[in-house]
């Protein structure tokens, strides 16, 4: 057993944060920050509904406004793109997005039962083409959403489209940190931000 299987799922969950201060804009100023990721921080807007996101990742930001991008009941709804707003310590552009409001899975809930079960799937493709590296993830999603599954309707509509977006982007997945499964008030699960830049 090599060191990535005994690792387990929970050595990919990363535990890294935005180190960046809060980019300057009028849209923000007041605005609680509500959550900060890897790539991105999110504010709250004050509706209830909606929130602010600056994303800083190009996957991100592909995944969220390109023409060609995965939509559908499981992709989050992203209602005004209001451009670029700065830039990141990592050299990538800061985008200030106007989206949906999305909630972290209620634990026992069936959107965190079918998250789980995801990853669990997930975490076993990536260990059987753990020997490919940073490609297993790809390979991992793919055997997911093209082999025989057991998630069918539109969740398997969703995996499906993840897995052309993540080949057409030449990005790589991550189901396995827990932000990037998110629900809505009504229970549906989302990817809110299921892919990464190498």
């Amino acid at each position: 057993m090599d060191a990535f299987e005994e690792a387990g799922p929970e050595a990919l969950v990363r535990g890294i944060v935005l180190p960046d201060p809060v980019p300057s804009h009028p849209l923000l100023e007041g605005k609680a920050e509500i959550g900060r990721g890897e790539y991105s921080i999110v504010f709250d807007k004050g509706d209830g509904e909606r929130v602010y996101k600056v994303v800083s990742s190009p996957a991100d930001y592909f995944l969220l406004t390109a023409d060609d991008r995965p939509q559908g009941r499981h992709f989050p709804i992203v209602h005004v793109d209001h451009g670029v707003i700065g830039r990141a310590q990592s050299g990538y552009l800061f985008h200030l997005l106007e989206m949906e409001k999305l909630y972290p899975l209620v634990p026992q809930s069936s959107s965190a039962a079918l998250a789980l079960r995801l990853a669990a799937l997930y975490w076993e493709a990536c260990r059987q083409w753990s020997q490919l590296g940073a490609d297993m993830g790809r390979i991992a999603l793919h055997q997911i959403a093209t082999g025989p599954t057991e998630f069918q309707g539109s969740m398997h509509e969703a995996l499906r489209a993840l897995d052309e977006f993540v080949e057409g982007y030449q990005v790589l997945p991550d189901l396995l940190h827990a932000d990037n499964l998110m629900m809505r008030k009504d229970g549906t699960l989302v990817f809110s931000d299921p892919v990464f830049i190498a």
